[in-house]
């Protein structure tokens, strides 16, 4: 049986979106690089992920050289193009889980997806605002923030509250809490994923990673 990958998400204070990781609470949460699972871009991915009193944190930097998208709108079909999708599943015991994504012109999907393992679907979320407002922050390097720019890398923040994740067990999770969850980047040439065992079929939710709450 593969060993499943544990990511660690430390506590950490509440603080403003930059989008470039430059905030000091991230100084004290290490790197933790993504394995390519498809293609054969050299296009480095890491990412940091971290939990405050009020929700989740998501910092990802990815190497690049254009900007491939075409989608200027928020709820549209990002995962056809660049693209950084957050996986979370707060109760392993039942088969759905929050994903998110967020494109390097900053905009986002926000989904819930129930998957049996013989079919799956992504429904959309609603009344993301107030208390379950998320935040997030996108910084583009080497270039312009729009479709096809020439550009050397870009990184995304995302802040997700715990009100978002209302009628899931564990939440907000305490330190013993079984969640588990994947970081994916998707790129025109390569795929990568925090949690490898996925593949490049990133809704593999059996294998996805162990979120431990230290």
């Amino acid at each position: 049986m593969t060993q499943r990958r544990t990511c660690p998400i430390p506590m950490m204070p509440d603080f403003a979106l930059t989008g470039d990781g430059s905030a000091a609470p991230w100084s004290a949460i290490a790197w933790q690089e993504m394995a390519q699972v498809a293609g054969d871009a050299d296009l480095p991915t890491r990412c940091k992920q971290g939990r405050s009193a009020t929700g989740l944190y998501l910092l990802v930097d990815c190497v690049d050289t254009r900007i491939d998208c075409t989608h200027t709108v928020d709820g549209a079909d990002l995962f056809q193009e660049d693209v950084v999708e957050w996986f979370l599943q707060p109760d392993p015991a039942l088969p759905l889980y929050v994903e998110y994504e967020i494109s390097p012109l900053g905009h986002h999907l926000v989904l819930i997806v129930p998957n049996s393992g013989r079919g799956f679907h992504g429904w959309t979320g609603w009344k993301m605002e107030g208390g379950r407002a998320i935040r997030r922050a996108v910084t583009v390097r080497g270039g312009q923030q729009r479709p096809g720019a020439t550009i050397t890398g870009w990184s995304v923040e995302v802040f997700l509250p715990w009100d978002l994740f209302r009628g899931f067990a564990n939440v907000p999770p305490q330190p013993d809490a079984p969640w588990r969850g994947n970081v994916y980047r998707i790129d025109r040439a390569a795929k990568w994923a925090l949690a490898p065992e996925t593949g490049p079929h990133f809704h593999n939710v059996n294998d996805f990673a162990e979120l431990r709450f230290t």
